[in-house]
């Protein structure tokens, strides 16, 4: 009898284990010169061939080495090949102290409308994408918990034409670091019925430290006010932009 207690015990510890892990999936359009329409920065930091030195993933802000050389929160894991040759880098990150995961993809810049298709499809619940790791199967993609698009704001530039999901089963959290994110993504994030926790009302640099300030408030169950908060003072300290033009930068909902 205390031998099927304690096996009981086991599975009922280890399905709870299981229960908590969550995951957040981050599109990143590399910064380009050439095939965006931004001001242009530095060649080197612009190619959007180039993960490795590109402003939004390689550089000191970018996505891959903020997460990983800049903050203890987050171990870098392993990278992973991806089968779409659009996606130059795939990484997998794990916090430090809780079962959460991050899948960063590094979309090549010319490919920006392709990363922001894939995005807005994964805040609708579509293409699930499961991910080995350490035994666990995780699940990103339209299943993850958690879906975030860092780069430039590629509507301002194009359009895009979406099937949508309506039989929507989870309302997936969203953030949007772009530029006049609120504005142009709006229409698509509606029909998407995603849950946007914080997105943008002006010009900004899409740079990882605000998205790892949201991502802490989002493991918290935080209100969106509170990761607006957080978002802002994040901002303020590396941009120096002043408080109250951060606060005003940032938003949550509709």
């Amino acid at each position: 009898m205390r031998t099927l207690l304690t096996i009981i015990l086991i599975c009922f510890l280890s399905s709870n284990i299981l229960g908590q892990i969550k995951t957040i999936h981050v599109f990143v359009a590399l910064c380009d010169n050439q095939y965006q329409g931004i001001v242009p920065v530095p060649s080197k930091l612009g190619n959007g061939k180039d993960p490795r030195n590109n402003l939004y993933w390689g550089a000191a802000y970018g996505v891959k080495s903020y997460l990983k050389y800049k903050t203890d929160d987050w171990k870098l894991v392993k990278s992973y090949k991806s089968e779409n040759p659009i996606i130059l880098e795939r990484v997998l990150f794990k916090h430090a102290t809780q079962e959460i995961f991050i899948l960063a993809d590094a979309y090549d810049g010319e490919k920006i409308k392709d990363c922001t298709i894939d995005f807005i499809k994964a805040a609708n619940n579509q293409n699930p994408l499961k991910i080995s790791y350490d035994s666990l199967n995780l699940s990103f993609g339209g299943n993850a918990d958690l879906v975030a698009y860092a780069g430039h704001d590629g509507l301002m530039d194009f359009n895009i034409d979406i099937d949508y999901k309506t039989d929507i089963k989870n309302e997936t959290d969203i953030i949007i670091l772009a530029c006049y994110s609120k504005h142009y993504f709006s229409p698509k994030i509606r029909i998407s019925k995603a849950n946007p926790i914080l997105w943008t009302t002006h010009l900004m640099a899409p740079e990882a430290y605000t998205l790892k300030a949201a991502i802490d408030g989002w493991i918290l169950n935080e209100s969106g006010i509170e990761i607006e908060e957080r978002a802002a003072q994040s901002y303020n300290k590396y941009q120096k932009c002043g408080i109250k033009g951060a606060r005003n930068l940032f938003t949550s909902g509709f």
